[in-house]
């Protein structure tokens, strides 16, 4: 919920400057689920005790007591990356089942169950008294991307341009349409929980640095958050190291979902470095319409329609997703990542957004327990659930 990555190894960012490139990190949030029932369960405690020490250092608790987060030390190479988070979920997976759990990627828990309590944490007993029950069910998962940057101030203004292309990164990771047992007719449930929450939105048009120290401030002695990793916007500063993070998107069914959003991420957060340092001002697409956009991103995934920000008006969701990565391919080439990305969105496009998998199951007259079976197989990477 509140995190921000792993350290980056200096001969890694003194590679990175030589060569003009950005690291990039991802954060994944998992699901607890019974061994045998689609329903959440309070095992965060023993999978851990069960954790190899080679991943160990880089899985963390999140909210809930059902809910498990893993970091991905930041890398350059996208195989890299790949490798990284191919070894945490299949290393967590392991230890989940060793605990009679099973790990699942999924953005809100499909199933009712019982009462799930959040992590023994003196600061999420103090969210959870200040903030009451804003996060019911087994809890929210996301996925959140952190690309580096210069510096702060630089980052503000990267802040100001990647506010219109976020609604159809959002639209990629729909993963969550089922609450309850039952289709909530939203590709992401978990985008309408997450919204309550008072922090939550587009990032504010910002002047400066000074400006968003400011407004940290001033929501702080609101009580609209305790501290500033409560800054819940779709892409913010990280507080304890020098990236940007995209955090809007669900958790995402596979490791390779996850590393086609961090490509393109960083290829976007490095095309519009270009915009900034030439003076180009950001849009300023207005508030509204950009809730608009994610609110129907939500809705639709990238299965149905978007709001194409230059001219305002709605546009099929993988037409807008083909202009972003059009837009960004020169990035994707220079830091080498153009033939993965490339691969990785058409099978995308072949078989769909995580709500789409879950639909498809649906569709078929399988159950919600049959759709955790599979969405579990591809958590963990087994090759013949994709």
């Amino acid at each position: 919920m509140d995190t921000g990555g792993t350290t980056i190894d200096p001969e890694l960012a003194r590679e990175a400057e030589a060569h003009d490139l950005l690291t990039l990190g991802v954060e994944e949030e998992y699901l607890l689920v019974d061994a045998v029932e689609p329903r959440a369960v309070e095992a965060v405690e023993e999978v851990f005790d069960l954790l190899p020490d080679e991943i160990s250092d880089s899985v963390q608790h999140e909210y809930m007591r059902s809910q498990i987060e893993v970091a991905s030390p930041p890398q350059l190479e996208l195989g890299a990356l790949s490798d990284a988070l191919t070894r945490l979920r299949a290393g967590v997976a392991a230890a989940a089942e060793r605990a009679g759990a099973r790990l699942l990627a999924m953005g809100t828990g499909p199933a009712a169950g019982p009462h799930i309590r959040v992590v023994d944490n003196p600061r999420y007993h103090r969210m959870q008294e200040r903030f009451g029950d804003l996060s019911p069910g087994a809890g929210m998962c996301g996925t959140h991307v952190h690309v580096s940057i210069p510096d702060d101030e630089t980052g503000v203004q990267v802040l100001n341009h990647l506010r219109p292309w976020l609604p159809i990164f959002q639209a990629a990771t729909v993963n969550s349409p089922l609450f309850k047992g039952r289709d909530t007719s939203y590709a992401s449930w978990r985008y309408m929980m997450w919204e309550r929450w008072p922090t939550v939105g587009p990032a504010p048009y910002l002047q400066s640095h000074e400006h968003y120290l400011t407004l940290i401030s001033d929501l702080e002695a609101s009580g609209a958050m305790l501290d500033e990793g409560m800054l819940y916007w779709y892409a913010r500063l990280s507080a304890n190291y020098p990236t940007i993070e995209i955090r809007m998107g669900d958790v995402m069914p596979t490791a390779d979902d996850a590393v086609l959003l961090a490509a393109l991420a960083r290829a976007l957060v490095a095309t519009l470095l270009k915009d900034v340092r030439d003076g180009r001002p950001a849009p300023d697409v207005p508030d509204p319409l950009l809730v608009a956009a994610h609110w129907r991103a939500a809705h639709d995934g990238l299965e149905g329609v978007n709001i194409d920000m230059a001219t305002r008006e709605p546009r099929p969701a993988w037409r807008l997703m083909r202009q972003l990565f059009d837009y960004v391919r020169p990035e994707l080439e220079r830091h080498g990542d153009l033939e993965t990305a490339t691969v990785l969105l058409g099978r995308l496009r072949s078989h769909g957004t995580g709500a789409a998998r879950q639909r498809a199951i649906l569709a078929q007259k399988g159950t919600v327990a049959d759709v955790v079976d599979h969405m579990v197989k591809l958590t963990r990477g087994d090759r013949g659930g994709q």
